[in-house]
């Protein structure tokens, strides 16, 4: 027999066993970091001009919350009574069943509290709405 004189060297192998686990435990450190990160965060809102719906789109329909709470649906000029949030689900959702591109937008008063608008959006989705815009008014005025 003859052995040639070439030794084989042992080939560098990485283990990647160890980078798994420490990648696996990052994860579940970012995991777990992340939703308490964002759910504290105060944020200052800015004030900014908004571009007006331009006169050749449908008439939007307006969902408003009053001062008060009570919530209202209008489509164009007309005014309605007061509705419960089931109504206005079912009367956009007859809405956009005739006419799916109509866009729909939120009118609030400044005193109503955030979760009235929120459920006031809820509600909007559940009913079919692709988007909701919410109403500003121009700071200069």
């Amino acid at each position: 027999m003859m052995y040639s004189r070439k030794r084989r060297r042992p080939v560098a192998e990485i283990n990647v066993v160890p980078y798994i686990d420490v990648m696996l435990v990052l994860l579940i450190i970012f995991m777990i970091t992340a939703p308490l990160i964002t759910q504290g965060v105060h944020v200052d809102l800015p004030q900014a001009s908004a571009e007006p719906l331009s006169r050749d789109s449908e008439t939007p329909l307006v969902a408003s919350v009053a001062a008060d709470g009570s919530y209202y649906l209008t489509v164009g000029d007309s005014k309605d009574e007061s509705l419960s949030l089931e109504e206005v689900m079912t009367l956009v959702a007859a809405h956009l069943a005739v006419a799916p591109q109509t866009p729909i937008m939120v009118n609030g008063d400044g005193s109503v509290p955030y979760k009235s608008i929120i459920n006031l959006m809820v509600v909007l989705k559940q009913a079919g709405a692709q988007s909701v815009g919410l109403m500003t008014r121009n700071p200069e005025k």
